[in-house]
Parts: C-alpha cells; sequence; structure tokens
C-alpha cells in the first residue's frame, strides 16, 4: 500500500522511511518508529493500517536498511544498543514529523518497544507534534523526565514486562501527572510487545483494544 521515500533531516542530510497515505486532503499524519528488530514488515503493515483509518503514516528508518530476523535477539539488541537515541530523534523522526507537517495539518508520534522510550524523546524534543501514543516504551530520566513532556501523550504497557516494569510506568506517570501534564496511561494483562500480531507473545484482546484507545486518542488531538 505504501512505498519508501526519501525525506530531508533538519540537519541538510536525507533520510529514509516508509509513506503509507490515506488518499484524502488534509489528513493528519503519524510517525511511527520500529521495535528493535528495525523497519520491518510488521511496522510497514500498522503504517497501512493507520492509513486505512485515515492518517498519513511514515516511520523512519532507524537502522538505515538494517533489519533483525526476529530469532535473533542478540543482533537486535545489538543495533538498538549502537543506536544514539537522541540524535535519531533529533534528526530521523523530527525530519519524518516536518515531511508531515508540510502537507499534514497536525502531526502525531507512535512507537512500539524501542519506538516507544522514542516516542517519549520526541514528545519533549520535538515542536512539530501535537500528540504521542507510546507503546511499551520508556527511555531513561537521565534522558526524558515526565515533566519535560510538551505534549499530550497516551501509553499503552505490559503487567508483565520486565524491561518496561510495572513500577518505571507507575513512576512516569506519577512523575508527569505531579508535574499537571496530558498523560493517559493503559495497563494490560499481557506480556511486552502484545500489540505484534507477528510474535507468540501477542495477544488480540489486549491488541485491539490499545489500537482502539489510540484511535479514539488520535481523534481528540490530531
Amino acid at each position: 500500500m505504501g512505498t519508501r521515500i526519501p525525506f530531508p533531516r533538519p540537519d541538510g542530510k536525507t533520510a529514509e522511511g516508509y509513506l503509507a497515505q490515506a488518499g484524502k486532503a488534509n489528513a493528519p499524519g503519524i510517525v511511527v518508529i520500529q521495535e528493535w528488530w528495525g523497519l520491518q514488515d510488521q511496522i510497514t503493515g500498522l503504517c497501512d493500517r493507520l492509513a486505512l483509518a485515515g492518517y498519513d503514516a511514515l516511520a523512519p528508518d532507524l537502522y538505515g536498511g538494517t533489519v533483525v530476523p526476529y530469532h535473533d535477539a542478540e543482533a537486535a539488541n545489538r543495533e538498538m544498543s549502537s543506536l544514539d537515541f537522541i540524535a535519531a530523534t533529533d534528526q530521523l523522526v523530527r525530519g519524518a514529523a516536518q515531511h508531515l507537517a508540510k502537507s499534514n495539518p497536525k502531526v502525531g508520534l507512535t512507537g512500539f518497544c524501542l519506538g516507544g522510550a522514542v516516542t517519549i524523546l520526541g514528545a519533549t524534543r520535538i515542536p512539530e507534534l501535537a500528540a504521542g501514543v507510546c507503546f511499551y516504551g520508556l527511555p531513561p530520566e537521565t534522558a526524558a523526565k515526565p515533566g519535560d513532556l510538551k505534549i499530550p501523550l497516551q501509553g499503552h504497557f505490559a503487567n508483565r514486562d520486565d524491561w518496561c516494569t510495572p513500577a518505571a510506568v507507575t513512576a512516569f506517570e506519577a512523575g508527569a501527572k505531579a508535574a499537571g501534564k496530558a498523560v493517559e496511561i493503559h495497563r494490560y494483562d499481557a506480556d511486552h510487545g502484545f500489540v505484534n500480531e507477528q510474535r507468540s507473545y501477542y495477544d488480540r484482546k489486549c491488541g485491539e483494544l490499545a489500537w482502539e484507545r489510540m484511535l479514539a486518542f488520535w481523534k481528540r488531538y490530531l
């Protein structure tokens, strides 16, 4: 449904990503951020699904073409660990937001796992954004404090998550609310990555509920 496109970064260099378009004028735009596997077909499929829901969706390629197969968590961790999250947010993610902002009245940001952490970084750093939706990812507080959020944020987190733990989610939510930020947190009796329909930990009921909540959130803010 979509296609890979080049787009300019704020520093003048060129990035690439996958763009799926709603096919209507003045559609809101959504930047979609990959899991630690790279920009693979599950993420491009989510872009296609967002396009069918009425949004232009652009997923920047944070790994520059590298896609890690699901069985190789070691390689995925290596790719994620070598990623400069701040630079990726400021150049690749903001570049994607700026590209959408040229033709879309409002732009949101969403991401999964690694991309969830990047979503929160973007919510503190990218002025072109109107709202964000984070799926099971949190950056270190040294990189983005909950009180630094500049846009409304919806979060979806798993109760059985040993990476983005329930305790960390509770602390983030408390910090954001103490700072008076517009934060809406949803918790699910599921495992980390429960929205990814290609993985064994996919939970259809929780995944579809999270999707419906996200679309309702976009309708309010985009």
